[in-house]
């Protein structure tokens, strides 16, 4: 799975001759997380290396869509994820399902804002892939958009509050700074990394990274395709990723489609 979705993502980026999206607008709102739009998310994290355990490597693939009612956005989660089990074999399966609505106190195409509860549903097919709690919280999401810069941050915070009593409780910060740098004819440069804080252990990764995208529009659709190595440059604890490269495909409809 993740082999076919690294070469559609390179060969796409070099599909520049396709029909490009038309507008400064219309570009900078495909990389906005709080856009007006019915949005569908491909996208795979693999890890080539991790600290502490040498020659092991982990995988997640994430399903996401996104629906807007009104000045709300509600945003779904589900992870398909590998992770090595501390034996000759890696499990695989379903991670935990997490759901967050934003209500946008400010929503204009150059700037957003909204915030809103956050829950984690433990669907995780095996102890490997998931906390085994369920899970509230909150998140906060922000967007400011120029012709050639696009910035913002995305917040989350999830804490258990039930679930198997044999498992650690959670308490889980999560930070992702964003920004695009728009090159012309659709094509830019991003950065993206999910910083993530265990508050309970202690545990922390902040990795760091650099990648290049393409946004495409056919008809009301805009598709957005990206790669982007990034490299944990502070961590804390065992299993962290050293190395990992990120690539995607977005797809946003327009809710007047």
């Amino acid at each position: 799975m993740r082999k076919i979705l690294f070469v559609t993502c390179v060969l796409g980026i070099g599909l520049v001759s396709t029909a490009l999206a038309q507008s400064e607008e219309e570009m900078a709102q495909a990389n906005n997380p709080l856009a007006g739009a019915y949005a569908f998310n491909l996208q795979n994290y693999y890890a080539t290396s991790l600290y502490g355990v040498p020659d092991e490597t982990t995988n997640t693939f994430w399903i996401r869509g996104a629906v807007p009612i009104g000045r709300t956005l509600t945003r779904a989660s589900l992870p398909l994820a590998t992770r090595p089990t501390g034996g000759l074999d890696s499990q695989s399966g379903l991670g935990d399902f997490n759901i967050f609505t934003a209500y946008l106190f400010i929503a204009n195409p150059t700037t957003s804002i909204g915030v809103g509860p956050l829950v984690v549903a433990p669907t995780a097919s095996d102890d490997a892939l998931g906390q085994g709690k369920w899970q509230l919280g909150a998140a906060a999401v922000a967007f400011k958009a120029t012709p050639t810069v696009q910035f913002g941050g995305l917040l989350t915070w999830q804490a258990s509050i039930a679930g198997d009593s044999d498992r650690e409780s959670t308490s889980i910060l999560a930070a992702q700074p964003f920004a695009t740098l728009q090159l012309g004819g659709g094509t830019y440069l991003r950065t993206t990394g999910v910083w993530t804080f265990d508050l309970k252990s202690g545990d922390y990764a902040v990795p760091i990274g650099w990648g290049i995208g393409q946004v495409i529009k056919a008809g009301n659709l805009v598709y957005n395709i990206f790669i982007e190595p990034q490299i944990t440059i502070l961590h804390e604890g065992t299993g962290q990723p050293k190395f990992q490269l990120l690539a995607g495909m977005n797809f946003q409809l327009p809710k007047s489609f």
